[in-house]
């Protein structure tokens, strides 16, 4: 950590039977450089589980929206640069402050796209093409043996960026689009194998690898424990990516987007090796897993030793529509990558926010390749009306005693609570799905509270008359259509 473990040793030797304070006081975590006090990476709430926390000891809420090129460009007839600034500058200016940072193991081919030509993926990637020979695209074949450092210059640009904006990054480490032809599988024979355009595909790399061990023409056995050789590139690469990241604070490792139902005991001995090899690093950061691609099940993310998860729908698609409460027993991301592909609105966001789930949104961005002055422009004012909402749902977690707040369905007609319900300082924070009045439980209650209707279409806060806590209360809402109902200790 450079002068930061040199100043570190000196307080060890001198500070004595203080040491203990002043490890409560600090937690140095530079690679170089001034030692400074920094928030610290994120770890989870010991007191609320639900939520994640830094140095500073208060709950935070995760909100966002991510996008596939955000790391690595598509291209077609040439190379059209991602505006990644622009793409910050929309997620601050919602008041957003997560992101998953896409990776793609193939370099050709996609799931999406039928021919080569028109499914590049780059122009960084993470291993070296050094030949001899060509690859099935026609460009050298790689040395998987030997790291291409463009791509980890860029994977550290982009998340340093997105640290100095106060924006937690998901830094994607596998991609289960990239081994197998799920297009096909959806019943387009159009689509692409991305396979042929994987480095460990035995006709693109110059080492001898093969991962398509059961000759099937694709690579699935790759997200699995089947070939130790696959295993051992596999954790030099996460080596390598927590190396150039693990000094920043605001990273957060998820192992892979929808790999296989197959790829659990995989998955789970990945998420093993990261905590196993950060346990040598100066910093610790969370891992996620995330959602199989057809018939995982939120069982074994919720099994996994990760320390949050991403789930599918769900029985009756509750995710979707009725988000079940957190418990704790995991921080839970629920991503509309994972429960529609591109959808979901307003009312999910804020069900999601009043269950204490974390809810992020897969953003289409249209177009995203265009001229610099149409790139990442909103296509759809749903998809807006998604992305404001997710903000106001910050401002809230930001104002309220995050920390202290659990699901209370029970406390509110509506079923949408998150609640503090001591008499001392009680807080309720209660949606409306259906707009109209809702019956609140304030028997915990003491004393008066301030009420406030927040209106999710135009942003607005309505501040109405006090109520006393004590007993049940019906109240209405000033407005039509969905609410959010505020009510705190008076002042």
């Amino acid at each position: 950590m450079g002068a930061g473990r040199t100043m570190w040793t000196a307080i060890k030797h001198r500070a004595g039977h203080f040491l203990p304070f002043l490890i409560l006081l600090t937690f140095f975590c530079t690679p170089s450089g001034p030692v400074v006090v920094s928030p610290g990476p994120l770890r989870v709430h010991l007191s609320n589980p639900r939520y994640f926390t830094d140095n500073s000891g208060r709950a935070i809420y995760l909100t966002g929206f991510h996008t596939w090129a955000n790391l690595q460009e598509f291209s077609d007839d040439s190379t059209k640069a991602f505006d990644y600034e622009g793409y910050l500058d929309l997620l601050q200016s919602h008041n957003l402050n997560f992101i998953r940072l896409w990776t793609w193991e193939n370099a050709a081919w996609a799931s999406w796209a039928p021919d080569t030509a028109k499914a590049r993926i780059g122009p960084a990637f993470r291993y070296r093409r050094t030949g001899p020979g060509p690859a099935l695209d026609g460009l050298p074949r790689f040395d998987v043996s030997r790291f291409n450092q463009a791509y980890f210059d860029r994977l550290r640009t982009r998340v340093a960026a997105a640290n100095e904006r106060g924006i937690y990054v998901m830094v994607m480490l596998f991609q289960g689009w990239s081994i197998e032809r799920k297009g096909y599988r959806k019943g387009n024979s159009s689509y692409g194998n991305p396979w042929l355009g994987h480095p460990f595909h035995r006709e693109n790399n110059i080492n001898g690898i093969d991962g398509d061990i059961n000759g099937n023409g694709e690579g699935e056995e790759v997200h699995s424990l089947a070939s130790p050789e696959i295993t051992r590139l596999q954790k030099a690469y996460i080596r390598k990516v927590v190396d150039t990241v693990n000094d920043l604070d605001n990273v957060l490792y998820e192992i892979s987007n929808e790999s296989n139902k197959e790829s659990t005991d995989w998955q789970y001995a990945m998420i093993d090796y990261v905590h196993e090899y950060e346990n040598s690093k100066p910093c610790r950061h969370p891992v996620v897993m995330t959602f199989h691609y057809q018939g995982g099940k939120n069982e074994e993310l919720f099994d996994s030793p990760a320390e949050a998860v991403s789930p599918n729908p769900g029985e009756d698609n509750r995710y979707r529509e009725d988000p079940p409460p957190a418990d704790g027993s995991k921080v839970i991301i629920t991503d509309t990558d994972h429960l529609w592909g591109i959808g979901g609105n307003r009312v999910w966001v804020w069900k999601s926010f009043c269950r204490g789930l974390h809810p992020v949104f897969m953003d289409p961005l249209e177009p995203l390749f265009a001229d610099p002055a149409e790139r990442n422009r909103p296509e759809f004012p749903e998809w807006e009306e998604i992305r404001k909402n997710m903000g106001y749902t910050r401002s809230f977690a930001l104002r309220i005693n995050l920390a202290a707040m659990e699901p209370r369905g029970d406390l509110a007609s509506s079923g949408y609570c998150l609640a503090t319900a001591g008499k001392a300082r009680a807080e309720y924070l209660v949606y409306v799905p259906e707009g109209g009045t809702v019956t609140v439980d304030l028997s915990a209650a003491a004393g008066k509270l301030a009420v406030e209707w927040f209106n999710p279409r135009s942003g607005k806060t309505h501040a109405l008359a006090s109520v006393a806590g004590g007993a049940r209360r019906r109240l209405a809402a000033p407005f039509e259509g969905d609410a959010l109902l505020h009510l705190f200790a008076a002042p």
